[in-house]
């Protein structure tokens, strides 16, 4: 299955890792799903204050 996403590697702090994992298990996600997730909501919140970020192609 192709996909379009990024593969990069992410250092974390043991204690933000163990916390992600543990969320993300509460709502049934991975730990790549769960931080996937909380990204998009940054950009979210961050689009809704500062406008909508153009990216160049």
């Amino acid at each position: 299955m192709a996909t379009n996403k990024r593969v990069f590697t992410l250092r974390l702090e043991e204690e933000n890792f163990e916390k992600i994992k543990m969320i993300a298990d509460k709502n049934k996600r991975s730990i790549a799903m769960q931080i996937e997730y909380l990204i998009e909501q940054h950009i979210d919140e961050f689009e809704r204050k500062n406008g909508i970020i153009q990216i160049e192609k």
